[in-house]
């Protein structure tokens, strides 16, 4: 630091050097745009056939063709079409950040090569659409026009000893014998016989009968009436969630099986005097406490909530591999939960690995998330549930969910407190500082939430409107953990190394949250637990990579449908990875989680791939794990700020 004649500090030509929000990167290793992108360019249309999976083809399209591929789309109409040229300007110089709300709405593939599934499963009996069945029932015929295999060993054959999907496999040539026979190696699939490795999975009796309507919600009815009575009455809310317990007195649940309408209908009208089968316990008599309820010990844990669409099964399988605590899947709505839909009850898997695990729900109606809250109280498994009142999305806040339930505390109690009464596992809450930028009201909610029967709060230290901008404010968090006392309070936001984890633990939460900072480098919680800078080679990146697409193999399947699922969540994710920063190329080491990272030269190939910022360059990385995409394939992410050229 040099000092003028006033005395007055001046920074060095070597910090101004660096643009204000930017990563400061040794100058060996900086480049230009133009050279980082010729030498990508140069060197995979040298190595482009190796690269492509092995299969002789090679990479797709030069960049040009990519980039007119990945093309962000026309943004909204401007209803005022007289606009000064100053007006224009701005907006045509401000930088694309956010979500691509206007990103086209990709419609599910149609895979017209399909082969019947009676036949990939080998049933005894035909087809039950018969010759109207629009998919292949020939294999041979199925297998002239199948796309070409893209390597020699299945990763299910290996784990498993069966592949289900047998000559749909993508890699089907390591388990197909004579005939378009589907080989099974006895020994590994005896070792996993009556092995669950996925819970939570949708069961089909039961989406029926959410489709039908005829699932029963005694418990939730119960406390429904009583918040009726609110208007005429003028009763508190906390004595109306203690005479829904009464009410209730915590009879099992007892799903009604074989009854139709009617039967179902008399059955709500005449309740039978027997409420439970078996011997009686306590349970069946007491309304258990919140400080009954079974508690997830949170002594200095390290928790992982994810983002929409990032936050899947095979990735939080990776996260538990470096060391997260807790895990909590993405954010389900209540209302699609309770329609049987299968693609929001898959948001409910848990794995195996997966010890402390949790779901998370988004509501803005107490009757819907009190029946959701009975009805995976009684079909899942799980150690708690989280209600995720910080969600910032325009279609979720207007409706009056996400952060619209802080302003809504009315409604927000009446959800908590109908919640508690149903669940027997502890219920948690995901909120922000507030709404609007600067005006903070997470301090005035917090002791209001202790009332209510709270187990734990996340809080995320920035508002709304400030979404993922700007630093979160950590000694408003700080603060807050002192108003929730003796409730747990975890905090969140800008922790992407083990020294930010180090200050945000001095604050004196009691666990923290990580979202983008595990994204962008998942190996954060082993740099956490071990206190150190992990300066991780692009080898051992690749082998991480390796890993979600073979887990994501075993998630999503391994036939083309599958694959291409796992691909596309793969790029999504890719739009994270590329804005790590190798310690080894950092001047300052820890790397900012707001801090950009310029054009830079890796140590090698792989890294430098790896640091590219172009959609087409993370196709490229999605080519080398599953294999060339298929023609006309497109891809856009869903984040802005990560796609930019």
């Amino acid at each position: 630091m040099e000092e003028t004649a006033n005395n007055e500090p001046v920074k060095s030509l070597e910090v101004s050097s660096w643009d204000k929000g930017s990563a400061a990167i040794k100058q060996q290793y900086v480049t230009t745009k133009e050279k980082f992108h010729e030498s990508i360019d140069s060197a995979w249309q040298k190595e482009g056939v190796q690269r492509c999976g092995g299969n002789g083809q090679s990479a797709q399209g030069d960049r040009k063709t990519q980039e007119e591929d990945a093309v962000e789309p026309p943004g909204k109409k401007i209803k005022l079409e007289e606009q000064t040229e100053d007006r224009k300007e701005k907006e045509d110089g401000k930088k694309a950040r956010g979500q691509f709300k206007c990103r086209p709405h990709r419609k599910p593939h149609n895979y017209d090569i399909r082969l019947c599934p009676s036949v990939v499963q080998e049933r005894a009996d035909k087809c039950f659409y018969g010759d109207k069945c629009k998919f292949f029932h020939d294999i041979a015929e199925y297998m002239s026009v199948k796309p070409e295999d893209i390597g020699e060993r299945c990763h299910l054959f290996d784990t498993f000893g069966r592949c289900q999907y047998s000559v749909t496999c993508r890699f089907a040539k390591a388990h197909t014998g004579e005939g378009f026979k589907n080989l099974v190696n006895e020994e590994l699939l005896k070792k996993h016989e009556g092995r669950l490795m996925v819970k939570n999975a949708l069961d089909k009796d039961l989406q029926r009968r959410l489709r039908k309507k005829q699932v029963s919600f005694k418990a939730s009815e119960a406390y429904l009436k009583t918040i009726n009575k609110t208007a005429s009455q003028g009763t508190s809310a906390e004595e109306l969630s203690g005479s829904a317990g009464d009410c209730e007195k915590r009879t099992p649940h007892v799903e009604p099986t074989g009854l139709n309408s009617s039967e179902k209908t008399q059955d709500t009208q005449k309740p039978s005097p027997i409420k439970t089968v078996g011997a009686l316990t306590d349970a069946d008599l007491i309304k258990l406490r919140p400080s009954e309820k079974k508690q997830v010990s949170l002594k200095v844990k390290t928790k992982l909530l994810m983002l929409v669409i990032c936050g899947n099964l095979p990735f939080r399988r990776i996260c538990k591999r470096f060391g997260a605590d807790i895990t909590c899947g993405e954010m389900a709505m209540c209302t699609n939960l309770l329609q049987g839909q299968s693609s929001e009850w898959a948001l409910l898997k848990r794995h195996e690995s997966e010890d402390l695990f949790g779901v998370q729900l988004e509501g803005c109606f107490p009757d819907t998330m009190t029946k959701c809250a009975e009805l995976l109280n009684h079909n899942i498994e799980v150690d708690f549930v989280d209600i995720n009142s910080g969600c910032p999305i325009d279609l979720v806040y207007k409706k009056g969910g996400g952060c619209g339930l802080m302003t809504r505390t009315h409604k927000f109690e009446q959800i908590v407190r109908g919640m508690n009464s149903v669940l027997d596992v502890p219920l948690t809450v995901k909120i922000r500082t507030g709404v609007q930028d600067k005006v903070n009201i997470a301090h005035k909610l917090i002791p209001e939430m202790k009332n209510w029967g709270v187990s734990m709060i996340t809080l995320h230290g920035r508002s709304r409107e400030q979404r993922y901008t700007k630093l979160a404010d950590w000694e408003y968090i700080d603060n807050c953990s002192k108003l929730a006392s003796p409730i747990p309070l975890f905090g969140n936001g800008d922790i992407l190394s083990y020294e930010d984890a180090i200050k945000a633990r001095e604050t004196g939460v009691s666990g923290i949250m990580l979202g983008r900072g595990a994204l962008i480098k998942p190996w954060i919680f082993t740099e956490i637990k071990e206190q150190r800078h992990w300066d991780i080679s692009s080898n051992e990146r690749m082998d991480i990579l390796k890993d979600f697409t073979r887990f994501g193999l075993e998630h999503w399947g391994s036939d083309t449908q599958g694959l291409e699922k796992t691909r596309s969540f793969l790029l999504e994710w890719l739009s994270f990875l590329c804005r790590y920063i190798p310690v080894g190329l950092l001047e300052h080491v820890p790397q900012k989680i707001n801090e950009r990272p310029p054009y830079y030269m890796g140590r090698d190939y792989l890294e430098t791939l790896m640091a590219s910022q172009h959609v087409g360059d993370w196709i490229k990385i999605s080519e080398m794990l599953l294999g060339p995409v298929p023609q006309n394939f497109s891809f856009l992410p869903k984040h802005k700020a990560n796609a930019y050229k």
